[in-house]
């Protein structure tokens, strides 16, 4: 099932405020197997509204409205939905009741602009709003759903996620169903997962589609079938395959977080783990952090900028540095060794390269890390082109240390 939006508002179209409902609303269908395939904005004017909900309802069965519910005089979007479609606005006496309710608590009477909101389109199911005062509708036309939201974010959600999620279960089974499925790249550009994808050759169903992100590439996996389940199996068939062609640079899948996956598996294993870091200024200790209870496998770490400070407290040889330079393999083994002796943990992390902008040179590039783990006997160390500018450098290196982790913890790291 395919369906369209309309958000409502000329705030929208100043850019007074940031439309968060397209992300909601477009993640939330995406689960139901609900493909959106466009967004409109519209400002409070109801001949532009009219013109844009007849395109959108000659295109698609499933239309979804939000905002211009509320009692103000450029609150239009049912009374327009009601001429578009040949309806009279009629009186929801249980909205009316619920109003009187509220304002009485308040030692009120109901505002004349308050009573706007109990008009409704003739037949239109109305969906109660715990949250605030204008309720959210059902209008079915022939074929055609027009679902209305109210625009306050808050209300929204608690009217979707009350009645209209539930209400869409029940028809989004109806027809072509969609789902998606997304692998997290790091240490690859977009260009890169791309050529490399390539040689699959998936073409058709499913669909694969790249987002790209500092640090980041997500490869969307897409399949569109009439049955929920087939769609699940050809989506994860798929993201199969291109996990074994991109094993050594997927570090995550749909909501997983790295590092909760990565925290988890050191307990599992009981283990603790501390980082030395340079060019990422610290990025790994703020996501190992980041998870409530890490205290139990974290240790603790230096952000070791300056060489001083690498010797010092690391204990990185300066003759390491003086001969092979402060980013190299042997410096990142040095740091990923001394963060072990200084606080005594299973597993240590060695990070240096060049963020950029400056810094590089003719052998050594913007982009270059290397990055170490030290577990007990064992050291492993690679070096990296991380794609992007600063930021996507410091990011892809943050993510590609905390994957090498996950990647030892579960015996998928090799030595060499």
């Amino acid at each position: 099932m395919q369906a369209e939006i309309v958000f409502t508002g000329t705030e929208l179209l100043l850019g007074e405020v940031i439309n968060t409902h397209a992300q909601f609303l477009g993640r939330e269908l995406a689960e139901l197997g609900i493909e959106v395939t466009l967004h409109t904005a519209v400002g409070d004017n109801h001949e532009a509204l009219k013109a844009i909900l007849q395109d959108s309802l000659a295109r698609t069965d499933l239309l979804i409205i939000t905002g211009g519910l509320g009692p103000t005089e450029d609150d239009l979007t049912s009374e327009t939905v009601a001429a578009l479609l040949g309806l009279e606005m009629v009186q929801d006496d249980n909205t009316l009741h619920k109003l009187n309710l509220i304002f009485a608590r308040r030692g009120l009477p109901l505002p004349v602009s308050i009573k706007k909101q109990v008009f409704v389109p003739n037949g239109a199911i109305v969906l109660p709003n715990s949250a605030g005062t204008a309720p959210g509708l059902i209008v079915r036309s022939g074929r055609k759903t027009i679902i209305l939201l109210p625009g306050p974010p808050n209300e929204l959600k608690t009217v979707f996620e009350s009645h209209v999620k539930s209400y869409l279960k029940t028809i989004a089974g109806c027809g072509v169903v969609m789902h998606s499925t997304v692998l997290k790249v790091t240490g690859l550009s977009e260009s890169q997962v791309q050529d490399r994808l390539q040689q699959m050759h998936v073409t058709g169903n499913p669909t694969i589609s790249y987002v790209a992100i500092p640090g980041e590439v997500h490869v969307r996996v897409t399949a569109r079938v009439n049955s929920h389940i087939e769609a699940s199996r050809m989506a994860e068939e798929t993201a199969v395959r291109i996990t074994t062609e991109l094993s050594d640079y997927i570090f995550g899948q749909d909501d997983e977080l790295l590092n909760e996956t990565v925290g988890a598996l050191l307990l599992e294993r009981g283990l603790t783990i501390s980082a030395a870091e340079s060019c990422t200024g610290g990025q790994v200790m703020k996501l190992l952090t980041d998870v409530p209870g890490s205290s139990r496998y974290f240790l603790g770490g230096i952000v070791s900028y300056s060489n001083e400070l690498k010797t010092d407290l690391l204990g990185v040889p300066g003759e390491v540095i003086a001969t092979y330079g402060a980013v190299s393999e042997q410096t990142a083994i040095a740091m990923a060794e001394g963060i072990c002796r200084v606080t005594g943990s299973s597993l240590g992390l060695g990070i240096t390269g060049i963020a950029g902008p400056e810094g590089e040179t003719s052998e050594k590039p913007v982009g270059l890390v290397f990055i170490a783990l030290a577990a007990g006997d064992k050291m492993f160390c690679k070096r990296h082109i991380f794609p992007g500018q600063r930021t996507g450098v410091r990011v892809g290196a943050t993510n590609t240390a905390l994957n090498m982790v996950r990647r030892f913890l579960l015996g998928l790291l090799h030595q060499g």
